[in-house]
């Protein structure tokens, strides 16, 4: 498995927030009023999956008073961390793009709570990106510092 890039994480929000976009300019108004409980349930699983970024990275590195990790633990979670990103991903552009259509319907009352709901579940979507992004760098296996080493010596000769 290959690490998540983040050029590809940003394509996504930016092709699925134009296109999102373009769908509401026409259907907006025949869509229901967007619930709020996105953003706290979002901002929860950023939560959880920061902890346990931090867990994992402390005991991959192994630092004081921490287990070693299974290796397979650590599989799991570096594929929980790439769906999550791309997931995520996929929410904030979609709820991205729902508040760029909205942002100029902001004097009507409907439209102005559907932004900002929308625009919460953004930045909720954004934070669990990063969290899920933080969750796959702290699954990676460090290099060994005699392999370190070896390297910086042949980068110098």
């Amino acid at each position: 498995m290959k690490p998540t890039r983040i050029s590809s994480l940003i394509s996504l929000v930016v092709v699925l927030g134009l296109i999102t976009w373009a769908v509401l300019e026409t259907a907006y108004v025949s869509l229901p009023v967007l619930p709020w409980t996105a953003v706290p349930t979002l901002l929860l699983l950023a939560l959880g999956e920061g902890f346990t970024a931090v867990n994992i990275l402390r005991r991959i590195r192994r630092k004081p008073n921490t287990r070693p990790v299974e290796p397979l633990v650590v599989a799991r979670m570096a594929a929980l961390a790439k769906a999550t990103a791309l997931a995520a991903s996929v929410l904030a552009g979609v709820f991205g793009g729902f508040a760029l259509s909205l942002a100029d319907s902001l004097d009507k009352q409907t439209p102005r709570e559907d932004f900002f709901v929308s625009a919460g579940t953004f930045l909720s979507a954004v934070v669990l990106v990063g969290a899920a992004y933080f969750l796959e760098f702290a699954c990676r296996v460090p290099k060994d510092p005699d392999e370190e080493a070896r390297d910086h010596g042949a980068s110098r000769a």
